[in-house]
């Protein structure tokens, strides 16, 4: 894939993004709104919208510069459409959780079924449907991961930028490389009013699909060889390692894991004193050094990509360890 390609793709995505957020900026008080609640880390209704931006600007891009998906375009688009329908009607109309995960597991069905045959014929040689069943588990895991991560300002946009722009130069030769560098770039313009303090958000209309996505695109370069499964992991790592350790906690404890909440590690951090934008600096810099090990890794040393993966989960559980220390030692309740 030529670098003309990457360059007119992000080009392009950046400035039909940039184009439709200056629209739903001018009529925000008619987009759907994040009231502020007890869970919540903000104090004033936002706009929930910015992922019609994103996508404004990523979809003609990817249409027009496809990545090569098993099974075509229709293998992440499908789903992906099916997808933003169901979390545009749930940021209008709170739609149940059942629901959502059936149409969650739908598309992840989808996508795995195009990706599993490609899977089972690779060096790892699992059946279809073990194959079929792993990507479902980890498509659905995914896409509510930008959702649960989505709660302070700049957080999601951050790593979707650097999360997308870092596989784009993984995949610099592939067909899929333009694709990464248009979304990683139509996320930009949407950072620009959702860095501290955010005049706008995501939305579950932006969020799921942006975790969709993620694993879509890493699972895809699994499977076509583009890199090692340790290589989207290390790049994605302070959000996959915050919601995970704030799953198994809450298991742990007892409390229900579908509610909503503020008990990840990031909203603590926030409300220890940190706030958006130190929260941000934080998780800002985790997601650069990770991003960049990876990188660095895969070019350099690929037979310590699975030692870095490790050496950096025991980083960030460290300063997990330290944040729940810290709370439990201040016994934070009231909301920032």
């Amino acid at each position: 894939m030529t670098a003309s390609a990457v360059w007119e793709a992000g080009a392009l995505a950046a400035l039909l993004s940039a184009a439709a957020l200056a629209v739903l900026v001018r009529v925000g008080g008619a987009l759907p709104q994040d009231i502020p609640n007890a869970r919540s880390l903000h104090g004033r209704p936002i706009p929930r919208a910015g992922g019609f931006a994103i996508w404004s600007g990523f979809i003609p891009a990817a249409l027009l510069f496809p990545p090569s998906f098993p099974g075509g375009v229709v293998a992440w688009l499908v789903p992906w459409a099916l997808l933003v329908v169901v979390s545009a009607w749930d940021d209008w109309r709170a739609v149940p959780v059942v629901p959502r995960l059936v149409a969650h597991a739908a598309a992840a069905l989808w996508l795995g079924w195009m990706l599993a045959g490609n899977a089972a014929a690779t060096s790892v040689h699992v059946p279809v449907w073990v194959a079929v069943a792993g990507i479902v588990v980890i498509v659905v895991w995914a896409s509510n991961l930008f959702n649960f991560m989505d709660g302070s300002d700049g957080l999601a946009a951050t790593m979707g930028v650097i999360g997308f722009a870092s596989m784009g130069v993984a995949a610099r030769h592939a067909p899929a490389a333009p694709a990464l560098f248009a979304l990683a770039a139509a996320i930009v313009p949407f950072l620009a009013v959702n860095r501290p303090p955010a005049s706008m958000f995501l939305g579950d209309a932006g969020a799921v699909p942006l975790g969709f996505l993620a694993a879509a695109f890493a699972l895809d370069g699994v499977v076509a060889s583009r890199w090692p499964a340790w290589f989207p992991l290390l790049v994605f790592l302070p959000f996959v390692a915050d919601a995970t350790f704030t799953l198994v906690r809450r298991s742990l404890a007892g409390a229900p894991v579908w509610e909503a909440h503020r008990d990840h590690c990031y909203q603590r951090l926030n409300r220890l004193g940190a706030g958006h934008a130190g929260t941000l600096a934080v998780y800002a810099a985790l997601m650069i050094a990770t991003a960049a090990t990876a990188l660095v890794c895969l070019y350099a040393a690929p037979d310590a990509g699975s030692w870095a993966l490790a050496g950096w989960s025991a980083v960030v559980l460290m300063l997990f360890a330290a944040i729940d220390y810290h709370w439990r030692k201040n016994d934070k309740t009231a909301p920032r």
